[in-house]
């Protein structure tokens, strides 16, 4: 009788060998001491002499993250065949096995999968490759298929060396340099230029070596730029510090042109220009004279010419310049009578005069009062101001777009500000948007949108109680100009953005338009954001939306160019976008490591009324967003809802483990949940992706009797192997008089729209005098540098300095951060400190008008 082989040796738990009683007959049956296997189908006897072989052998795999993988192994004829890892057998019930017959050959077929965990595999991670092989019995032998590897996939994220920029004369050969990360499996490596993939098998002028270097062959003027590393393998992608590559050019003559004919002075010229070739890219101008002279000889002079024909000559040059100047006047003339027009007409604002009326309320004297009055410049031409000058927080002075100002045109072509009401329904500017083209995904609800009417005196549009805003600078609006503008969040019911890989949403999806207005400086859009605003976990990009509806990345924050239309200002919780192009955006972002996190907030709600022996608990496990947070109060007002405890603030990691809820310390003589497990979960997909705005769980309790009132509890939320909050719940579910800290739901009553000065706490005037003051450099750093030092800006130096006026964009920054919490003593004791007194903000008292 052949041997049977009965695979792995198996010990019970009861630690008992067991013993194997083998029947054979068509089939045969295995009895052991605690569950029997029986086998269908056996090999034919004309086959019974055959050695199994594979038809399927396990490969190498790479673990990503946290997501098991799976080995498969299959092998004919077999009647059994199992996995063995690391010289260790894998335990039977790990195994999954299935078994045909080939109906070819009539050979019994055995293939076998099995899970390997990151767990598993950390258990020896460092030790030794953790390997897997697959073994195959038939009645005359064994096989064993080949090693599979099983490896954690990573890849680092620091560049072991990085490109450096260079400055290479044309058709010079360049070498960058670049060592990816360490990785498993070893990264790929690609090249960019500004942002764009380098093919040589397109331009044959780059050539990437073995070892990941690039070669320009010949540097040609196209080639400057800004070239970028790319290392990717399966499971990340990093890029490293762009290298500027500038390729110049040296200046060269051209041949010397023929000598001209003898002039009146009797000197004859000739010339030759720097254009072989002409210098580029900060190439050096070419050496020596471009223009040449050489006295005539007397046989060359030209003959004088005659009185009369002087004369002549000279009158004629005289009416021209005559008529030239008469030609001039006119223009300037004409000018200055449309511009006064315009200002005259401009007549509600403070900003176009100096001479000021006092407040009807004198305010506290603050220290250095008398550092901090500018008296009024009496000798200005332009209209007086009429009015009282007043807070800036008193509404009823401000210019309101939702309920006051509009800009009416005028027939002759000129606008007028004024404070009256609306006359027409706030939705019909919606409704007008709506129906043009690009518009028709807009919001028709008035709620999530503010707009107004604006010219260059500037403003600002706030969407309460989310965080949202937008800043209109003065003068960023061209003069001349009056534009609509709108703010408004898009739904992500709405609107989804195509996220791709592990791609997240950071934000809410904005929109602030119309788009294709032209704008002559930056305005500032204020957006929250709800990641822990560590860039070096985080790949953040700034999306925007295009005309054909096809979303863009514009910018990657932490690689903001300075000339680029974008750049971003990170905060803990706000994103500040200086955008000179208005239109659809929002953040999406895709995680550099595990210890990437997302903030979440959880909020628990019940029922104001109840009158059942059921109690639902409803808890939201939402982005940490303000306008999400609006979103779910206001749900929860329709429904019934209150708040049964204050909110807390989860960080969830990119760690592929799920939220977990549970309920637990309930009195049970009194109450009982009427969930079924010990916990609820929710996907981390679900979670991660952010595209479910108001993602909730719910907990059914259930009274013994409509008698009990008094609720205790512990309500745990946690994400597995990873941080955790608990709520510590003690009410009476009819009565609940607990004091809840309600600071997170400050009302945000601004008024959704404001125009000219009533938008900003630092007025005009003296907004001017802080910008000339600042701006010139200072050879002691007293300048706009110091201030931007002082307000904690500094990181940002580069960019300032690319603006024609750093300090204005300072200030503009300034007043987008500190609208509702803005302190003008504060900004004065800072320009104290530089020691520019002179450009003090002012206070304005009975006493000092």
């Amino acid at each position: 009788m052949m041997p049977l082989h009965l695979g792995p040796f198996v010990r019970p738990r009861s630690g008992l060998v067991l013993t194997w009683i083998c029947l054979f007959s068509f089939g045969f049956t295995c009895i052991g001491g605690e569950h029997a296997a029986t086998v269908t189908h056996p090999l034919p006897v004309a086959f019974s002499d055959l050695l199994p072989h594979f038809l399927v052998e396990p490969d190498d795999v790479y673990i990503i993250k946290n997501k098991p993988v799976t080995l498969t192994c299959r092998s004919t004829p077999a009647t059994q065949i199992y996995f063995k890892c690391n010289g260790e057998w894998v335990h039977q019930d790990q195994h999954l096995i299935e078994r045909n017959v080939d109906p070819a050959t009539g050979l019994p077929v055995m293939q076998v999968k099995i899970d390997i965990s990151r767990q598993q595999v950390e258990k020896i991670f460092g030790l030794e490759d953790y390997w897997c092989q697959c073994v195959a019995w038939s009645t005359t032998g064994t096989q064993k298929s080949q090693k599979a590897y099983v490896r954690i996939a990573y890849l680092r994220k620091n560049f072991e060396e990085e490109p450096l920029g260079k400055e290479v004369a044309l058709d010079q050969e360049v070498h960058l340099r670049c060592h990816p990360p360490e990785g498993v499996p070893p990264a790929e490596v690609e090249w960019q230029r500004n942002e764009e993939l380098i093919d040589p098998e397109t331009d044959p002028n780059f050539f990437i070596t073995v070892d990941h270097n690039l070669i320009i062959k010949q540097a040609r003027l196209a080639d400057t730029g800004n070239y970028t590393c790319v290392a990717k393998n399966i499971v990340a992608r990093r890029k490293s510090s762009s290298a500027t590559v500038i390729v110049y050019v040296d200046g060269g003559w051209s041949e010397w042109s023929k000598w001209s004919p003898c002039g009146a002075d009797c000197i004859m010229w000739r010339s030759r220009e720097c254009t072989q070739p002409t210098p580029g890219t900060g190439g050096k101008e070419c050496q020596g004279l471009d223009l040449q002279s050489l006295n005539c000889t007397s046989e060359q002079c030209p003959q004088t010419a005659s009185g009369a024909e002087d004369v002549a000559l000279y009158v004629g040059i005289v009416a021209v310049a005559l008529c030239l100047t008469l030609l001039l006047i006119i223009l300037v003339l004409v000018y200055r009578r449309k511009k006064e027009g315009l200002d005259a007409d401009v007549a509600d604002s403070s900003i176009l005069t100096t001479g000021f009326q006092p407040m009807g309320i004198k305010p506290t004297k603050p220290e250095n009062s008398h550092l901090l009055t500018i008296q009024p410049d009496l000798t200005t031409t332009t209209t007086s101001y009429q009015g009282t000058l007043r807070s800036r927080h008193e509404v009823s002075g401000k210019f309101s777009m939702s309920n006051g100002p509009l800009l009416e045109p005028l027939p002759n072509g000129s606008h007028t500000l004024h404070n009256g009401k609306l006359s027409s329904d706030p939705n019909d500017f919606m409704n007008r948007l709506s129906s043009q083209t690009y518009f028709k995904t807009l919001p028709r609800d008035s709620i999530n949108t503010s707009y107004g009417t604006f010219n260059f005196l500037g403003g600002r549009l706030t969407l309460p109680n989310t965080g949202i805003s937008l800043l209109i600078p003065p003068e960023a609006i061209p003069r001349g100009k009056i534009y609509e503008i709108y703010l408004t969040i898009q739904k992500k019911e709405d609107m989804r953005l195509p996220l791709a890989g592990c791609q997240t949403l950071l934000s809410p999806v904005v929109s602030c338009g119309p788009p294709g207005v032209m704008l002559t400086r930056p305005v500032i859009l204020s957006i929250n954001h709800c990641f822990d605003a560590c860039l070096e976990n985080w790949a953040i990009r700034l999306k925007k939306q295009s005309y054909e509806g096809t979303w863009e990345d514009v910018l990657q924050l932490g690689e903001d160019v300075v000339s680029e239309p974008y750049y971003c200002q990170l905060e803990e919780e706000m994103c500040r976008l200086f955008t000179e192009q208005l239109g659809r955006f929002a953040l999406v972002g895709e995680s550099l490591s595990m210890a990437a996190a997302k903030r979440l907030k959880l909020l628990l709600f019940a029922p104001t009324y109840c009158s059942t022996l059921e109690y639902n608990i409803r808890v939201y496990c939402m982005d940490d967003t303000q306008d999400l947070l609006k979103e779910v109060m206001q749900m929860e007002r329709q429904l019934g809802g209150r708040l049964i405890d204050e909110p807390h603030v989860l960080l969830f990691k990119d760690s592929y483990h799920n939220l977990r809820l549970s309920i637990h310390d309930m009195p049970q003589a009194h109450w009982r949940s009427k969930l079924m497990a010990s916990y609820q979960e929710i996907p981390f997909y679900h979670i991660w992706s952010g595209s479910q705005r108001t993602l909730h769980c719910t907990f059914t309790l259930e009274r013994q009797s409509l008698s009990t009132c008094d609720l205790t509890c512990t309500l745990c939320v946690w994400q597995v192997e990873g941080e955790g909050q608990s709520f510590t719940l003690d009410f009476n579910i009819l009565k609940d008089i607990r004091p809840m800290d309600t600071d997170f739901l400050l009302m945000d009553n601004c008024t959704p729209a404001l125009a000219g000065p009533s938008a900003f706490q630092i007025p005009y005037l003296i907004r001017q005098k802080i910008c000339s003051s600042l701006d010139a450099p200072c050879p002691n750093g007293a300048d706009w540098r110091l201030l931007a030092q002082r307000l904690k800006l500094d990181r940002h130096m580069s960019f300032f300095a690319s603006k024609s006026s750093p300090t204005s964009v300072i200030l503009d920054l300034w007043e987008a951060q500190h609208f509702h919490s803005g302190n003008l003593n504060q900004l004065a004791a800072v320009m104290a400190e530089i020691g520019k007194q002179e450009a003090m903000i002012f206070l304005v008292s009975d006493g000092e008008c």
